[in-house]
């Protein structure tokens, strides 16, 4: 990962951010990109969370553009990474990482006992952040971007136990819930 350029600040994503990230939707996802509509649904949607990457810059004042987003949906059990985007002049940065990270600790504070999500066979940079964060593939989805006709890798990361160095002994202590 690069130097970054500007401190990264995460928020919840509004309503107001939608143009924005129809931009970047287009940009990054061409025809298969989600329509206006399709994005006021998804962040409308029951059970669902979305956050949007904006950069701090201390010359500038007021808010700052979107420059990533991303968003999972929670079913009670697991959670669905539904998006992650980042403006090609982010990437490399690390906001891709803050915001998986958001999305991963998030699905924690709900209780989820694994994380999804589909990813482009062709998406190296996407595949390798998610295999540093531990995800591991599960199978393939043939055709499943349209209408590029592409196929889509499916990943699980799972959150059921995490080592904490807090027991009462000061040993290491196994937390979280039963697979």
């Amino acid at each position: 990962m690069s130097a970054r350029r500007y401190e990264i600040r995460l928020r919840p994503l509004k309503a107001a951010d939608l143009d924005r990230v129809v931009e970047l939707e287009r940009e990054l996802f061409g025809r298969g990109a989600w329509t206006y509509g399709m994005l006021a649904d998804e962040l409308a949607g029951l059970g669902r969370w979305y956050v949007a990457a904006e950069p701090v810059r201390l010359y500038a004042a007021g808010p700052q553009p979107v420059v990533g987003y991303a968003g999972l949906w929670y079913d009670g059990d697991v959670t669905q990474v539904m998006t992650l985007g980042v403006d090609p002049a982010f990437q490399h940065q690390g906001v891709g990482s803050t915001l998986l990270e958001a999305l991963i600790a998030r699905s924690r504070d709900l209780g989820a006992s694994a994380v999804l999500l589909e990813v482009r066979v062709d998406n190296d940079p996407a595949l390798a952040l998610y295999a540093k964060y531990g995800f591991e593939q599960l199978g393939i989805r043939k055709r499943y971007y349209q209408p590029e006709d592409v196929d889509a890798f499916t990943m699980r990361l799972e959150l059921g136990a995490t080592t904490t160095p807090d027991a009462p002994d000061g040993t290491a202590s196994e937390t979280g819930a039963v697979a």
